[in-house]
């Protein structure tokens, strides 16, 4: 699992501070998480193959984190692009993006798909045989939602040096990975867990954009391998979170704590702070395990 951070701050765009947008490769699939202004010059920079992106997820519909959107699809158009795209987001999304398409007379020449939502409850937007992806509904200023992108369990690995040893018939190994106990040449059952290993625990990724304080998402959060909370603000300006709806760094990290993840990545930083480093050590007061998104840094399980 690799997170690439494209864009990790509030509002607007600056020469050395781009609004959000990220990559998460997982399990062969590399998915676009908010398209901000200059999502796809960022994709250029940081040489990320935008080629493979067939699936982009939008939290919510303020500007700093879907006005990259129509260009990026523009630019699929240009070159030549024939893969279906998926685009997930708030009902309004699709009205958005074919209105400047319609205008700009520049239809694309590749499937695109709209998945409207508008549920306050956890829904499951793509699933395959590999990964799941569900919204996680966030409390911010307009309708949000966050994303929680999750491994399937692997197949048990097998040792096969035992296999071997006990006689086990190789026409068996797959069913083996799959849990069925073994069958020796002989006849014998062998049961599963004496020739096989647990396969690696699978690996999550919750991403909470924009939103106040919100303790509700924790349950569906809990052990997440990688966390990303915003944090607007410092807790000296918390009446400006709640003003807002956004959350300060304290917060993100009392989030990750109830929810016991791996790692806590904070962003989408206010530009009033100059040092960055203060968001980690007011989060770090509440949990240890504290990064922070930068433009460009990747975050590698």
């Amino acid at each position: 699992m690799k997170l690439t951070i494209l864009g990790c701050h509030s509002a607007t765009p600056r020469w050395d501070a781009n609004p959000t947008s990220q990559v998460l490769e997982i399990k062969g699939h590399l998915f676009l998480i908010d398209c901000a202004e200059g999502t796809q010059v960022q994709l250029r920079r940081f040489k990320v193959k935008f080629a493979r992106i067939k699936h982009i997820f939008i939290s919510h519909l303020h500007g700093d984190h879907f006005f990259g959107l129509v260009g990026l699809i523009s630019t699929f158009r240009l070159l030549g692009r024939e893969a279906d795209m998926h685009v997930y987001g708030p009902k309004g999304i699709k009205d958005a993006i074919l209105l400047q398409l319609k205008v700009g007379k520049s239809y694309t020449n590749y499937k695109l798909y709209f998945h409207e939502l508008e549920s306050d409850e956890p829904q499951v937007l793509f699933e395959d045989d590999k990964v799941t992806v569900t919204t996680i509904p966030l409390s911010h200023r307009i309708y949000t939602n966050g994303f929680l992108f999750k491994e399937k369990p692997a197949e048990r690995g097998l040792d096969v040096e035992k296999a071997r040893a006990l006689n086990v018939e190789m026409s068996y190994y797959r069913k083996i990975k799959q849990g069925s106990d073994a069958i020796t040449k002989e006849g014998k059952m062998i049961p599963n867990a004496e020739i096989t290993f647990d396969p690696p625990k699978p690996k999550s990724y919750a991403y909470c954009s924009d939103t106040e304080y919100f303790p509700p998402i924790v349950p569906q959060i809990k052990e997440a391998t990688l966390l990303y909370h915003e944090s607007t603000f410092l807790h000296d300006n918390h009446d400006l979170a709640v003003k807002t709806k956004h959350s300060t760094a304290k917060e993100a990290a009392i989030i990750a704590k109830n929810a016991n993840v791996g790692t806590l990545i904070l962003g989408h930083y206010s530009g009033r702070y100059g040092n960055y480093k203060l968001f980690k050590d007011e989060a770090k007061t509440i949990f240890e395990n504290v990064e922070l998104a930068e433009d460009g840094r990747v975050f590698e399980v």
